[in-house]
């Protein structure tokens, strides 16, 4: 008890002394947006008892899945930190619970939970006094799955193969999460699925209304979390180096071609890198086959696309999860690697690019020029906007070789890692749209226009990733060192930086706008636009196939203008700041 209330106080004063300025500004705006979700969860116990248990099934799905996409979660206090203590791995564990019901998000939790106090409330004193230990359970339930699933992933993140698996049952998780309408369609899902009531999430609602067997089982579940929390902490400071028997020395003449041997062997050895390439590919592969248990094989050909699409995406802070290794190239006068790293890059992704959209294209019969014309401006671009975004808004990040027992995080600036990433979503696809019209408009004749704006992204996005090596690579490897981010000669940020930078709402706004403007964009204006003209009608969920003939193209222009507002929103957003705004600030 002694353990567990020491590191509750620890908690408490560290946070209490970190959450100044912004870092308090998002912590309250997140503190408000969870308040408004906990609120709607209250609002479901007065609807529905089966709209409740499918409240808390979401909660429980966030709490499990959020801190394995989002870089493993809370590690304010990390078991590392008490190695030297002697302690028991069960008492750690019940320790370090007891500062994990500290913050934020388990006090948004704890305020959804009191849906079950409502629930039973309207069915007598006895229920509602079973509600009040059915919630606390509930929560622990919560925190100790979100603390098991990152320690698991971690765990095997350990090793090539676990890494490569976790990848891929993450993206796996991550596109069927996406494509949720089609699993709907499937089951012909028109109400609540009975399963929720027996997840652990609806145990606590199933005690409230009766069935005392589930309080039972909830503080059983509980214990048996805690005893495999404390077992896979024990296991957490093992080493995550992979034996390094039989490895080729590396025999590149050129200093180019040491870069690309050392970034393909990064790329193979790297167990974050491993996992990052195994999630891509699983991502693409699964929402673009999705379609397939409905019958349509219309999005088969674009999982190529989506792959390049998402590799980039986590590739986006390139340099970043490098280190302080970047010191190696700025000690050779003269010396980029940005050339070597775009062609490792594209030497890594594209093949597995190229083998899906062919290979899918064939299945599906096509359209061989859309695809052909789209994979090429996308592959180009991702290699010169990686290397570019990741030294234009570096996000600083941990060396490998100091990386905690919790792979998985990379970076202490989630929220910048995550701007990095729908940043780089967003441009790609952007880079991409030249390519979609021209194939749209002339047909094959827009593949030798991919090609060639391929080839201009490739060669000019890395001509300026050189450019800002060459003249900002003091700065970055001190921003890598020291965490500062640094100015720009101005003494404003840059636009890129100034993203990660923003105010916790202009943040999500920007990041809204950036992550799902390419849905009114492409699906359902460009390519509407094409199935319109090609006369396809009434086709899947493409509004302006539905529409009258006159309004066809209407829609599918406001879709296309929409998806340029958003993009426009989220740039004017995160524009650099004038002097006046500055003063101001």
């Amino acid at each position: 008890m002694a353990v567990a209330l020491t590191m509750a106080q620890m908690k408490i004063a560290v946070l209490r002394h970190s959450y100044r300025g912004q870092r308090a500004q998002a912590a309250g705006t997140g503190a408000v947006l969870g308040l408004l979700l906990a609120a709607g969860t209250i609002y479901l116990a007065f609807v529905s008892p089966d709209l409740l248990a499918a409240g808390y099934a979401v909660w429980l799905l966030g709490w499990m899945l959020g801190p394995v996409f989002m870089g493993g979660g809370d590690e304010t206090l990390r078991p590392e930190y008490f190695g030297m203590l002697g302690l028991p791995a069960r008492r750690l564990a019940v320790g370090l619970l007891a500062g994990a019901f500290v913050g934020v998000a388990p006090l948004v939790s704890l305020v959804a939970s009191l849906g079950l106090l409502v629930a039973g409330a309207r069915l007598g004193v006895v229920n509602a006094l079973v509600a009040l230990p059915a919630m606390a359970l509930q929560l622990a339930v919560f925190v100790l799955l979100s603390k098991v699933s990152v320690a698991v992933v971690g765990l095997t993140l350990r090793s090539r193969l676990g890494a490569i698996g976790s990848g891929l049952v993450n993206g796996t998780i991550l596109a069927a999460l996406g494509q949720i309408w089609v699993f709907m369609v499937v089951f012909d899902t028109t109400g609540t699925p009975d399963a929720v009531w027996y997840l652990p999430s609806g145990w606590g609602l199933l005690a409230v209304r009766g069935q005392w067997w589930a309080l039972g089982a909830l503080a059983a579940l509980v214990l048996a979390l805690l005893g495999a929390w404390a077992a896979l902490l024990s296991r957490r400071a093992g080493s995550t180096r992979v034996s390094g028997r039989g490895r080729r020395p590396i025999t590149a003449t050129t200093a180019q071609g040491a870069v690309v041997a050392k970034e393909l062997r990064t790329w193979a050895r790297d167990l974050v890198r491993n996992h990052q390439l195994a999630f891509a590919l699983s991502y693409g592969v699964c929402f673009a086959a999705s379609p397939l248990l409905i019958g349509w094989d219309g999005m088969l050909p674009y999982a190529g696309p989506i792959f390049v699409a998402m590799a980039a995406a986590m590739a986006s802070n390139l340099y970043g999860t490098d280190g302080t290794a970047l010191w190696l190239t700025l000690m050779t006068p003269g010396m980029s690697d940005v050339r070597g790293r775009q062609l490792a890059w594209i030497s890594t992704q594209g093949p597995i690019a190229l083998v899906l959209t062919v290979g899918l294209t064939a299945i599906a019969g096509g359209p061989w020029p859309l695809v052909l014309a789209l994979l090429p401006a996308l592959l180009g671009g991702a290699a010169g906007l990686v290397p570019l975004i990741s030294v234009t808004a570096l996000v600083p990040g941990t060396d490998p070789h100091r990386r905690a027992g919790n792979p998985l995080r990379t970076s202490e600036d989630d929220g910048g890692l995550t701007g990095l990433a729908y940043l780089m979503l967003a441009l790609v696809l952007a880079a991409a749209i030249p390519a979609v019209l021209a194939a749209a408009w002339l047909g094959w004749p827009g593949v030798l226009v991919g090609v060639v704006t391929g080839a201009l992204y490739y060669w000019g996005f890395g001509r300026l990733a050189e450019r800002r090596l060459r003249s900002h690579g003091p700065e970055l490897l001190d921003t890598m060192r020291t965490g500062r981010k640094p100015q720009g000669s101005s003494g404003r940020p840059s636009v890129t930086t100034r993203f990660a930078e923003l105010s916790r709402p202009r943040r999500l706004i920007a990041g809204w706008c950036l992550g799902f403007a390419a849905i009114p964009l492409v699906p359902q204006g460009i390519l509407a636009a094409v199935f319109v003209a090609n006369g396809t009608l009434r086709h899947s969920w493409f509004l302006a196939t539905y529409m009258p003939g006159g309004w066809r193209y209407v829609v599918a222009g406001a879709f296309i203008a929409l998806g340029l507002a958003m993009y426009g929103t989220a740039l004017w957003i995160i524009r650099p700041a004038r002097s006046s705004e500055a003063a101001a600030a």
